[in-house]
């Protein structure tokens, strides 16, 4: 059975739709009757993927916002196409970037990186929960987290943090949601994993054939309806390339770094890294 929040005539609202997993999820929506509000500071490709996606759809109802989710005017536009066509049944925080910046340079980038990533999640969050606790019918939250926001790799760490405070607040927003009214507004986190789509591929032309490492990011919006059904609030993803049994083994490890007293991420510290590479072996 579909989740409650996929239904034919709701409102589903996207940041970052004109690409990657944002459009692959506005067109899987589609396919369900869904109306479509979507969100891209890339004016050009907002307007391409609308005309792809209303060739496909000749009868969908959508909505392109162009703008920056930092921006709150450009929320509170959104937040009114959306609730202009009906009830919103389905808010997805798909927007971000990956360019990030290390422990101790570059504070313009890391404004910039907890902009996007972060506080625009928080912000629409804050102007359409109050709307989908008063509506009717129920409706579902999805954010978009990374596993670099579980583990924390070294190696860019504004996209770590940002990405693990994404994972903290969707998580609060679960239990507050949980709480005030059970079922009928639910959170949910999209972990996905290595994704050939445009941001972790820049600049690589459309017609480039997938790497055999990733998973395509229509994969990952079937792990996400898949979830949603199944109601999972975690909804992890893997790629061609690793398997869940060794995504769980990288968190476990990642855990007991705090349990046992091990040093700051010990997956790479010279001490402990063989230690690890031995464990993952049979994974």
């Amino acid at each position: 059975m579909m989740h409650p929040a996929i239904r034919k005539n709701g409102v589903a609202v996207i940041t970052g739709g004109a690409v990657g997993i944002g459009y692959a999820i506005a067109h899987r929506l589609a396919q369900e009757d869904m109306q479509l509000v979507l969100l891209d500071r890339d004016a050009a490709a907002l307007t391409a993927a609308a005309d792809r996606l209303q060739a496909a759809f000749p009868t969908l109802t959508q909505r392109a916002v162009v703008g920056d989710v930092t921006d709150h005017t450009t929320i509170e536009k959104l937040y009114q196409e959306a609730v202009t066509l009906g009830e919103v049944a389905l808010l997805v925080n798909n927007a971000a970037i990956i360019k990030g910046a290390g422990p101790w340079n570059d504070i313009e980038q890391w404004h910039r990186v907890m902009d996007i990533n972060f506080w625009a999640i928080l912000a629409l969050q804050q102007r359409f929960v109050p709307t989908l606790l008063e509506q009717a019918l129920p409706s579902a939250i999805v954010n978009l987290g990374s596993k670099e926001g579980i583990t924390t790799p070294p190696g860019n760490a504004a996209y770590n943090v940002s990405k693990a405070a994404v994972r903290v607040l969707t998580e609060q927003l679960a239990h507050e949601l949980r709480e005030r009214a059970p079922d009928h507004v639910t959170a949910h986190l999209l972990i996905p994993g290595w994704t050939f789509t445009p941001m972790n591929f820049p600049g690589v032309p459309a017609d480039t054939p997938q790497p055999a490492g990733t998973w395509s990011a229509d994969q990952v919006v079937e792990r996400m309806i898949e979830s949603l059904n199944a109601g999972d609030f975690y909804i992890f993803c893997q790629d061609n390339e690793v398997t869940r049994e060794m995504d769980q083994r990288r968190m476990q490890w990642s855990a007991d770094d705090m349990i046992q007293n091990r040093p700051a991420l010990s997956r790479w510290h010279p001490d402990w890294c063989e230690q690890f590479a031995k464990l993952m072996k049979d994974a």
